[in-house]
């Protein structure tokens, strides 16, 4: 397999990995808005607030590649792109199977009682580990044929299918969360939130639609406008709004990760540190790190 279908291979990996990473997303922020969420014990609350950075780590993980590919590589096809998506899309298992341990034990602790919710949260981590980590180590074999580095330009339209997969693997966490944020607004729960924190809600919101009309367009563009054809002015409109859409996404996610942290402790400047952490760290992560590994790597001599 050449290294052009590697890298899509690996960002289709990572677009199936956020499909099933984005149902506990939205739960994780749910919860906190349903009749029932008060009668969850403090201790488990504060365990729920763990399970919610736990996943937002694995779909800020998954998102990454994408990010990195589009500014660090200029949407060039590298052997360090596709070892930067396998690595952390590994590393993205992990908090992702220990958030799915702590969903199951919330909820069945809750229904229950504590022994029954701690034996299946650690049996839901334990068989996750076990098929997404173990199976995968236990089949790997050593390939005969390493894949070899090259520094030929990649085709156009394959530079083009990527764009738009990595539209696509990142625009699941968005719709996840604009769906739990428009249906929070309608609860009982979010009526009784501090003014501040409606505010914060509705804004990140907002932030949110604006990601998801942002990773949607490059679709309509190519099809609207250059009616489906390659063109290398396509690509930078649309590498462009791929990048740009991580921005307001980045706001919304911080925003309700802050309405969360009140609901779970009442406490405002706990809530406001949570969120503003969490975006300090994503927009760290997704467009500070990639743009100043980029421009290290440009003024380094050839």
């Amino acid at each position: 397999m050449d290294i052009d279908s590697r890298l899509k291979t690996a960002l289709d990996e990572s677009r199936l990995l956020i499909l099933g990473a984005q149902v506990l997303f939205g739960f994780q922020f749910e919860a906190v808005f349903q009749e029932r969420f008060p009668e969850i014990s403090a201790e488990s609350q504060l365990i729920h607030n763990a399970g919610l950075v736990l996943m937002l780590i694995s779909i800020s993980l998954l998102i990454a590649p994408s990010l990195f590919h589009q500014i660090i590589f200029r949407g060039e096809s590298r052997r360090a792109a596709i070892d930067a998506a396998t690595l952390l899309a590994g590393a993205s298992l992990l908090p992702l199977t220990v958030g799915l341990g702590i969903s199951a034990f919330v909820i069945f602790e809750h229904l229950f009682g504590r022994p029954l919710g701690v034996a299946i949260g650690t049996s839901f981590t334990v068989v996750g580990l076990a098929l997404l980590y173990g199976l995968g180590f236990a089949l790997k074999r050593d390939r005969k044929k390493p894949m070899q580095e090259t520094s030929k330009a990649t085709p156009l339209k394959t530079k083009i299918e990527q764009m738009l997969t990595e539209a696509r693997v990142i625009i699941p966490g968005g719709q996840a969360l604009l769906g739990f944020q428009l249906v929070a607004t309608l609860t009982k729960a979010f009526n009784e939130l501090p003014a501040l924190f409606k505010y914060i809600h509705c804004a990140g919101l907002c932030a949110v639609a604006l990601a998801v009309v942002l990773l949607m367009t490059p679709a309509a563009v190519h099809r609207l406008g250059f009616q489906g054809e390659d063109d290398s002015e396509f690509f930078k409109i649309g590498s462009r709004l791929v990048i740009a859409a991580s921005i307001p996404l980045a706001i919304g996610i911080s925003s309700d990760v802050a309405v969360v942290f009140f609901k779970t402790t009442e406490s405002t400047s706990v809530a406001l540190s949570a969120g503003v952490a969490a975006l300090v760290a994503l927009l760290g992560f997704w467009l500070a790190y990639p743009v100043w590994h980029r421009v290290r790597s440009e003024r380094q001599p050839a």
